[in-house]
């Protein structure tokens, strides 16, 4: 397992070591030793999520506040999304902004999203299976969310507006700046 610090605090891409053959591959996608090691951050994950989508199914940006929090390690079994981290932690250094990366199911690369981030990703393929653990579990009273095209935030998600498919919900999501005063980070 490579970390890489990302421009974000606290986010990183974490690069599996991979061993393939005639036979097929082999790759240990987590382990609670070696990304303590590398990253210096003890995470316990207590739920593994799954969805797939087909091509321009556009999930989030969502998050947990308070005390459900959520940290994410995120990976794409199938296909491609563009994923988007979006640091909302009003101490940090980085906060307000983002993060967008491809991801694949051929890369091997999955992206650490810590607590106090947004999160959100598009499906570049024509389908994808996207997988996450979360060191939280989901709590829907303490579920939130930032609208995918604040235009403060400025996101490119490398498709045009008339090909995503959104929720409804998330098509009603406030901007960054209406929450500001409401996060809890």
């Amino acid at each position: 397992m490579e970390v890489e610090k990302t421009n974000l605090e606290g986010c990183f891409l974490i690069h599996d070591t991979f061993f393939g053959d005639h036979r097929g591959y082999f790759f240990e996608s987590f382990n609670k030793n070696t990304f303590l090691e590398k990253t210096g951050m003890n995470i316990n994950f207590v739920q593994d999520n799954q969805s797939s989508s087909q091509k321009g199914v556009l999930r989030g940006l969502h998050f947990q506040h308070g005390e459900f929090s959520q940290a994410k390690l995120v990976r794409v079994l199938e296909g491609r999304v563009l994923d988007v981290a979006l640091d909302l932690r009003k101490a940090s250094v980085t906060y307000g902004q983002h993060l967008a990366v491809e991801l694949s199911g051929t890369s091997h690369t999955q992206l650490f999203v810590p607590r106090g981030f947004a999160h959100g990703f598009l499906v570049l393929s024509d389908k994808a299976v996207f997988f996450y653990k979360c060191d939280n579990f989901y709590n829907k009273t303490s579920e939130g969310g930032i609208i995918f095209n604040d235009p403060d935030l400025a996101i490119d998600w490398k498709l045009e507006q008339k090909e995503l498919l959104l929720s409804e919900k998330d098509t009603m999501l406030p901007t960054l700046k209406e929450i500001a005063n409401t996060l809890n980070f």
